[in-house]
């Protein structure tokens, strides 16, 4: 009797331990590669791959800023043959900001990935980063051209300052795609991004509200009032409503009327804001109009929303 029970106990654990051969782990890299298409509702792949756009922006900036280079040397199948951006470069940057940016780097290149597992996608829209670009949107921030130009790569507060027109649009627009996903694949995603992505802005208002008081050299102003301008900037060019905040703002405007500190956006109840994919066209095209791309984008976005805009023209 006790050989029998031993056979069949061996037999038991020997059935077990094939079929962990065989049944792949939840974990293991086939699984990981696998594109959850199927799993994804038709009415929430335009939601999913829209953030792609500002997703390449990000990616190819800090890619740039921190390494010289960007997706064509450290992950050309995720250009998916688009254009190689205009004029970014190397941002003259000390150690720690250096390697603050590096991460988010790599971060961005993981978003793509991770977006592209779950949608198509589609190639790289051609950006303009070029400091000219940059300049062009400070300028109009200020309601005049500065002298000499703004020059995001010149130095580390002008980066910070870069760094603080863009990413934080994308994170509003997490923000305001969320409600309207349907599937699990589609929320679990973006509240993944969104985590990461409200980190990063986090880190950069952060870095920048220490230097708040600091004057942007040689324009005189200071690092709070640069912010200010940019966000005043992307609510007139979003056409809804306010829901941009600077580093330091009114009292009554500050978490619960209390403080004049604004190093995390919020609205009255420090809830963050939200945007549409239309009211992100009209910023980072900088024309106010979703259907008149510009700026950063100097053909359009990539994509079925940007290029049903594009079409209406």
């Amino acid at each position: 009797m006790a050989s029998t029970n031993f056979i069949v106990a061996t037999t038991s654990t020997a059935l077990f331990f094939s079929l962990l051969l065989v049944v792949p782990s939840s974990n293991c890299e086939d699984l990981e590669s696998h594109h959850h298409h199927h799993k994804v509702p038709k009415s929430d792949v335009d939601l999913l791959e829209f953030p792609l756009n500002l997703e390449y922006f990000e990616a190819e900036l800090f890619l740039h800023a921190s390494l010289g280079y960007g997706l064509d040397k450290v992950a050309p199948n995720l250009t998916a043959g688009g254009p190689s951006p205009v004029g970014a470069k190397a941002a003259k940057l000390g150690p720690l900001i250096k390697d603050i940016i590096l991460q988010f780097a790599y971060q961005e290149v993981g978003h793509l990935k991770a977006i592209k597992k779950t949608v198509k996608g589609f190639p790289r829209p051609l950006l303009n980063l070029s400091a000219d670009s940059f300049a062009a949107v400070v300028d109009k921030a200020f309601g005049h051209a500065l002298k000499p130009p703004f020059d995001p790569y010149a130095n580390e507060i002008n980066f910070l300052l870069a760094s603080y027109l863009v990413p934080y649009v994308g994170l509003t627009g997490y923000v305001g795609a969320n409600p309207k996903l349907h599937g699990p694949v589609s929320k679990r995603l973006v509240a993944g991004l969104l985590g990461v992505e409200s980190g990063q802005d986090a880190v950069i208002r952060a870095l920048l509200y220490e230097r708040a008081h600091l004057k942007v050299k040689p324009y005189g102003k200071t690092v709070a009032e640069f912010t200010n301008r940019f966000s005043e900037l992307r609510d007139k060019l979003g056409h809804d409503g306010h829901k941009d905040e600077g580093l330091v703002v009114l009292r009554h405007q500050g978490a619960e009327g209390k403080v004049e500190g604004n190093v995390l956006a919020g609205d009255k109840y420090s809830v963050a804001y939200d945007r549409t994919p239309e009211e992100i066209l009209r910023i980072v095209y900088g024309s106010g109009d979703a259907s008149v791309p510009g700026g950063f984008y100097p053909k359009g976005g990539n994509g079925h929303i940007a290029k049903s805009h594009l079409h209406r023209v």
